[in-house]
């Protein structure tokens, strides 16, 4: 592979594993795709959403380093993450603590869907 997701700054080989399971094998098509797009394919792969690797991607795609992300930039980050998020969750994905649980094989996510929220204890 002559650009590897990981020959972006920012990104590692952690980077071009994961993206490899979300079928983006080069930086290229994760230029092509954009953040966005290809963010959103991590989660459908089962990748846990963290807001500081979306805005880590963001900025890797601009040559920009990772923490060079801040203020209404970083605020309107935060928005189209929720939004990320928010749809993958109304696809039917899990995201949090249930995923991780699904991950490792303690939970059903079937099951999870069709189950309505209970009421913490006071206790």
């Amino acid at each position: 592979m002559s650009n590897p997701v990981s020959s972006l700054p920012n990104l590692g080989p952690a980077s071009d594993a994961s993206f490899a399971r979300a079928g983006i094998h080069s930086a290229d098509e994760l230029r092509a795709l954009g953040a966005d797009a290809a963010y959103a394919k991590l989660l459908e792969t089962g990748t846990r959403a963290h807001f500081i690797s979306y805005y880590v991607l963001h900025m890797a795609l601009q040559g920009r380093p990772w923490n060079d992300c801040k203020g209404a930039e970083k605020d309107a980050l935060r928005v189209r993450f929720d939004a990320l998020k928010s749809a993958h969750v109304a696809k039917g994905g899990i995201v949090g603590i249930e995923a991780i649980l699904d991950e490792i094989g303690v939970i059903d996510p079937a099951r999870h869907k069709s189950r309505p929220a209970r009421k913490r204890s006071p206790v």
